[in-house]
Formats: structure tokens, sequence, C-alpha cells
């Protein structure tokens, strides 16, 4: 099992050319960082761990630069968002911050694809909270477009593009329904994520990772139906605080690739964590 790590980088913590380096040398398998753009201060939305919201919400950096840093310092080690809030991007440009960061990390990125929690964040994006799910999915669809091998238009409910020339492209091929990086959606356990998972989608990103033995058959299943090869779906459980029961019990669903939570800290802490969890590598 491929063992990655994710992490809160914030103008607090450890550095990501620091991270991915140690990360690299000490045979972790990959990066994933999440996003907010900011986080208002006046909300209503509540945390969705409950409690206060902790402060690195409010100070992560921007992943594309980060996750660009940490292409930059090493050679191996793959590189995710998790996730991109595709929702609060224009998806032109979206769609070309994704290729150029795969193109130049030689095809390591993985897109980690979210539709939000915060409702008062998305608000100031100009997001319709309702809306969300389906907005996500078409301004997937129009960066596939982007993404095709010959100029190729997108006429959704929510955005077009026309048929353009735009490299560079992602240096994953196309597979079933999917063209672009890897791609991974996170979310709860539902038909309606399912159904979009296989859709579009490389497989599910579940923060946590609880409750899998009874949600990956249902996902197994969806994704059958929508005609997709058993052996291509990914199942990646993200944030994860491990023990080796835990981690066996995945294996013992199938599963290849694990991200753990690291501490949003500096660097002594995060290498202490780092030290802890390499038993599992």
């Amino acid at each position: 099992m491929r063992i990655a790590t994710t992490i809160f980088l914030t103008d607090e913590t450890i550095t990501p050319l620091r991270l991915a380096r140690e990360l690299e040398q000490r045979g972790f398998g990959g990066l994933y960082l999440p996003e907010h753009t900011h986080i208002p201060a006046s909300r209503d939305t509540p945390n969705p761990a409950g409690g206060e919201l902790p402060p690195e919400y409010g100070r992560t950096l921007d992943p594309f630069v980060a996750l660009a840093q940490a292409a930059a310092v090493t050679e191996r080690l793959s590189l995710g968002t998790g996730v991109t809030l595709v929702a609060q991007h224009d998806p032109i440009g979206l769609a070309k911050q994704i290729a150029t960061l795969d193109h130049l990390s030689g095809g390591r990125f993985t897109l980690g694809v979210g539709y939000g929690w915060n409702v008062e964040e998305a608000a100031d994006h100009g997001v319709d909270w309702p809306a969300r799910r389906e907005l996500v999915r078409d301004r997937m669809a129009l960066m596939r477009a982007l993404w095709a091998d010959e100029p190729t238009a997108h006429e959704g409910e929510f955005g077009s593009v026309r048929a353009s020339h735009a490299y560079p492209k992602p240096v994953q091929r196309p597979r079933g329904p999917v063209n672009g990086p890897r791609t991974l959606i996170g979310g709860a356990a539902g038909p309606k994520l399912f159904a979009h998972i296989a859709q579009y989608a490389d497989g599910w990103l579940p923060i946590g990772g609880r409750g899998l033995t009874e949600s990956v058959p249902k996902l197994r299943a969806a994704w059958e139906e929508a005609g997709r090869d058993p052996k291509d779906l990914q199942v990646v459980p993200y944030a994860v605080l491990p023990d080796a029961g835990k981690l066996a019990h995945y294996a013992d669903l199938g599963i290849e690739e694990v991200v753990l939570q690291l501490p949003p800290a500096g660097e002594p802490e995060v290498l202490r964590a780092l030290d802890g969890y390499a038993q599992y590598l």
C-alpha cells in the first residue's frame, strides 16, 4: 500500500520545499494539499468536524503554488489536491493551472475534486449553493474539453468554451470517459456522489476512511453499472490517523493508497510525525 500524506501548509508551518524533500527521501508516496481561498470571519456554517474552526483553515497556502515548489525539488513524489474547490474557480484558468502542473511534474499530479462545505466562502465566489454539484460537473466537462487532443468545444448549463488550442496537455492519457490528470472526488457516500464518480472520475477520496466496508461495494456497483472497468476504480482514504489494524482492513478492501494526516505545525513537529508514520511504509 502506498502511503501518502496531507497537511494544512500555512505561512506558519514547515515549508513545501522542506516537506517535499523529506517525504521523498523517507519513501512516502505523495503529498496532498487542501484549498481554502479565505474564511469569512462572520459566518454561519459550522465546522464539519465540530467545535471551533482551527486557524489553519484561514491561513492555507495556495495548493498549486505550493505543489509547484514541491514538484521542483522532487522526482518521484506524487502531488495532489485534497481538495480543489472547483466551483470557486474560473474553469478555463483552472484547466491551464492543472495541465501546467501535471506537465512540469511529469504526470505526477492528482486532482482531488470537492464541492465545498463553507457556504459563506462559496458565496463570495458567486456560487449558488444548491447547484454546486452540477456546477462542478459542468466545469469538469469544460476542462476535459480543453484537455482533449483536438480542439473541442463545450456548451454547458453554467459555461462554455469554443474549440481551442490549449497547451500543455495533462500527461495521463484518456481512460474510459475521463481525460486529464488522475481525478478523485471527495464527499460523503451516497448515490449521487457515486454516480458522479462513475461518470467523470477515477475514484473516491473519502475523508477519514470510516464506513468503507458498507460504502465501497455500493460504489463498485455504481461504477460497473456505468460500464467502467472494475479494476480501474480507485478508493483513497484521506486525512487518516493510522494504526496497523485500520491499514490492514483497507488492504482487505483492495485499497492501494492511503493519505495520512500530518499536523499543521513547524518543521520539528512534522518531522516527528513522519518518524512515527515510518512504521507503515
